[in-house]
């Protein structure tokens, strides 16, 4: 919300010596978010003064039109003869009133006026456009023509409003009456303990039957509809200089002079509007649903096909505008042709969640659903309709007509019962009952009571829900630096827990071998589970979705680190950056379809250990996983030889090096598991109390998925679950120990049909080769139907046998090298090769 500091005094009259800085430092303090202070007309220097065009010569044998003026300036010029100027533009004639900055003037930026010879004619000066003097869009990026009333020689700076500063606040969701003057006026009063005056406060004739025919078939969706008339209006009249400078200081472009007046009344108020030709609605306006199959193009030319869902405002051919998001083109002021002279005036109050909906569902956020999804006061719905029927009255001689349709559903104020002590423990300072009265009665609530507070939320507030709240308000105008601070006391000896040291071992174990963190929003959506390519039924489908997230196309709560690491390397890829390794490391979310809707926890106490399980109940499952994505080469290529490309292994050895730090050996075994190639995915195992459980999986993706995903060829990932290698430690990790005896290394080439996993021979080699087995490794595999016969394969381990105690003898090495071979034999039909 752009407030300009010239608009805001008129509702509090601040000391003349207060600048937008102070504003700013006092807004600040009261809780708004108030991001910067522009100084417009920073620079400027005149003089700038209202001139009239005399004579236009047209300038022969340039490469553009060029047009040499004389202007009449009156006096400012010291002469009073009229200043001769060199200009391009077209848009104005003979007689018309336009801006003109004369020698020795700065405009905006430091640019010096001086005369000087152009065209081969000396230019004393220039005729101003607004861009030159940092007006901001007006929608014609021409020169200035003024109305004809304006007196020649007059101070255009002062006309022209070129002199204000303008505070830039960025208003937070639960503030949206800040999206006006009025709601601002009110932060800045209650800052400097002045008065207000309310621009809502107007004298609003009484509803009756004589009005616009209105129906609501929706009074939860629209709960108060307010129609006015006005005939009479002169299409011809424009918007005067004070309106559209204010419009355009606050950041909105003045369109025509109806259209100018619902917006400058909405920014005024905080209530938008709408105006329609009333020659051109049909019958009744009602407020409803949409039916299916049901369009509606819009004032931005867009047809749009509504949902059922859709709240929509219609008259008797269907409808004729979504509500409180966009009007529709039907009923359209026409402002090219002049020809509204009757205009009907909308000011209804919508629900916040249905105008939400609907915005983001048409893709279509306008000034109005901005408002109505932070909240709008629904008591200010006819003192916005009178205001803009004053302004109609007043600025294009049109005349009010004494029908007044005013809709108003059922309902009752919101009440709070509050402690009068409540602000004190909240905030840990001591306020007393009467400051507590005195700044909830700021904000606007009617206070009763003496120890137990009944307190009535203002109209305007629709976010004060229960008794924090309010303390809240009066926590924040009490001023939140003068809270006192409070070290917390940490107990001695606590650090980090031993899940939390684990959880960072992993993170630097995978940059040691190579790869790089990135972290991601833990938010997808189901696009993201098809590009997978995902089951219908897999449990990775089932999502958390968020109530309000921050986009429409990732509502919910991720269910695998995939997508976000995929996502991260695809953008790396596409900025040049191809050789790629790349880890994350956090929670997923997998509901459990039990979870219960959690209480609310008091702010006077500690939550009691109940209250945290309670609160932990109605959480989803959240287990920890560590995943990694790989693209590219793994090995570079250089004097050293040849490099390599990642592959498969290499994702299946990142789960290797997170499994080593919690000291659990992975088995690794083919499965077929989406989003991996079927023939290039590992199923990774660890023995949890006595049975193979599932850690996670690693491969090569599914090239259907690499091409849904737009990722490198045969890009690789591993995905692993951090609580079950958790689960699989066998106590404390001890330091790695270091023998002083020799090691004796046994190769062996077991031959085995190829169905056989390279697992279950190296587990059979495990058990049969004894406690002198330190290490056995797979270092080969080999195909060859010639000599090994057909469906067979060659898997070459190294065996390291070492004692504690003594030098292993060639005899001991080979006895345990050969009953490993024995027992793989037995179990698996391993028989050695050769």
């Amino acid at each position: 919300m752009r407030v300009p500091l010239s608009w805001l005094r008129e509702y509090v009259d601040l000391p003349a010596t207060e600048t937008g800085r102070d504003v700013q430092a006092k807004l600040i303090s009261a809780g708004l978010e108030v991001e910067s202070v522009e100084q417009l007309g920073d620079g400027l220097k005149g003089p700038l003064v209202v001139g009239q065009v005399r004579t236009i010569e047209e300038l022969e044998g340039f490469k553009k039109p060029i047009r040499f003026c004389t202007v009449d300036v009156g006096q400012a010029n010291g002469t009073g003869e009229p200043q001769e100027i060199v200009c391009g533009a077209r848009n104005f004639s003979v007689g018309d009133k336009v801006v003109v900055v004369l020698p020795g003037a700065v405009l905006p930026g430091g640019f010096s006026i001086a005369a000087r010879k152009t065209y081969g004619k000396v230019s004393h000066g220039m005729i101003c456009s607004t861009d030159e003097l940092g007006m901001g869009d007006d929608g014609t990026h021409g020169i200035i023509v003024l109305p004809p009333e304006h007196e020649v020689g007059a101070d255009a700076i002062e006309l022209l409003q070129l002199v204000d500063e303008v505070l830039d606040i960025a208003v937070t969701p639960d503030r949206g009456y800040c999206l006006s003057m009025r709601g601002v006026a009110r932060e800045t009063a209650i800052a400097y303990g002045l008065p207000l005056l309310d621009p809502a406060l107007l004298d609003v004739p009484a509803p009756n039957a004589f009005g616009h025919p209105v129906k609501v078939a929706d009074p939860f969706g629209c709960d108060r509809f307010t129609a006015r008339t006005v005939t009479g209006l002169d299409p011809e009249a424009q918007s005067p200089i004070w309106l559209r400078r204010r419009l355009q200081k606050a950041g909105m472009r003045p369109v025509s002079l109806a259209v100018d007046i619902t917006n400058y009344v909405m920014l005024e108020l905080g209530q938008p509007l709408h105006a329609y030709d009333r020659s051109r609605v049909r019958g009744t306006i009602g407020v409803r649903r949409a039916e299916a199959g049901e369009e509606l193009t819009t004032l931005d030319g867009v047809t749009r096909k509504l949902s059922t869902d859709d709240l929509v405002i219609t008259d008797d051919r269907g409808p004729i505008g979504l509500a409180g998001v966009m009007g529709g083109a039907n009923t359209e002021i026409d402002d090219t042709e002049g020809t509204t002279t009757e205009v009907v005036i909308e000011a209804a109050h919508f629900d916040s969640v249905s105008v939400a909906r609907t915005a983001r569902r048409h893709k279509l956020s306008s000034e109005a659903s901005r408002r109505f999804e932070r909240g709008v006061d629904p008591e200010a719905a006819s003192a916005a309709a009178q205001r803009t029927v004053d302004l109609l009255v007043l600025l294009a001689g049109g005349t009010a007509e004494a029908g007044v349709t005013e809709i108003i559903a059922p309902s009752a104020p919101h009440t709070i019962t509050i402690p009068a002590d409540h602000p004190d423990k909240v905030a840990g300072v001591t306020y007393g009952r009467e400051t507590v009265v005195r700044r909830l009665q700021q904000v606007g609530c009617d206070v009763y009571g003496q120890d137990e507070l009944l307190v009535t939320v203002p109209s305007w507030r629709p976010d004060l829900t229960d008794p924090n709240d309010l303390a809240e308000e009066v926590i924040r105008l009490e001023g939140y630096e003068n809270l006192p601070s409070t070290l917390p006391r940490p107990l001695p000896g606590h650090g980090l827990t031993e899940r939390q040291r684990l959880h960072r071992r992993v993170g630097r174990a995978l940059a040691g071998a190579g790869y790089v963190e990135a972290l991601n929003y833990p938010f997808l959506g189901e696009a993201a589970l098809d590009q997978l390519g995902l089951d219908a039924d897999d449990p990775r489908r089932t999502l958390v979705t968020l109530v309000n997230p921050l986009s429409d196309e990732e509502p919910a709560l991720r269910t695998t680190l995939l997508p976000g690491l995929l996502g991260a390397l695809r953008r790396n890829d596409g900025r040049g950056s191809h050789d790629l390794a790349l880890f994350e490391t956090g929670l997923v979310f997998r509901p459990t379809g039990e979870e219960r809707v959690p209480a609310r926890l008091p702010v006077d106490r500690r939550p009691s250990a109940a209250d945290l399980a309670a609160l932990d109940a109605a959480l989803p499952r959240q287990p920890r996983r560590a995943a990694v994505v790989l693209a590219g080469a793994r090995e570079q290529a250089g004097w050293w030889g040849r490099g390599r490309p990642s592959d498969w292994a290499d994702a299946v050895q990142a789960a290797r090096v997170v499994a080593g730090e919690y000291g659990v050996e992975l088995t690794v075994r083919a499965e077929q598991h989406a989003p991996w190639h079927p023939g290039r995915c590992a199923a990774l195992y660890a023995a949890v109390d006595g049975a193979e459980t599932l850690v996670g999986h690693a491969g090569e993706l599914h090239p259907r998925v690499v091409k849904a995903m737009h990722l490198p060829e045969r890009t690789c990932a591993a995905e692993v679950e951090l609580d079950v290698l958790e689960r699989a430690r066998e106590g404390a990790l001890g330091a790695p120990r270091i023998s002083t005896f020799p090691v004796a290394t046994q190769d062996v080439a077991l031959v085995v049909d190829q169905a056989v996993p390279a697992a279950d021979v190296e587990a059979a080699l495990r058990e049969g080769a004894g406690e002198l087995l330190e290490s056995v490794r797979l270092f080969d595999v080999y195909e060859n139907a010639e000599q090994l016969g057909e469906g067979r394969k060659s898997l070459a381990y190294a065996l390291r046998f070492r004692a504690g105690d003594r030098t292993l003898t060639v005899d001991e090495a080979s006895a345990a090298r050969d009953r490993a071979v024995a027992l793989a034999g037995s179990r698996t039909g391993a028989v050695l090769r050769g």
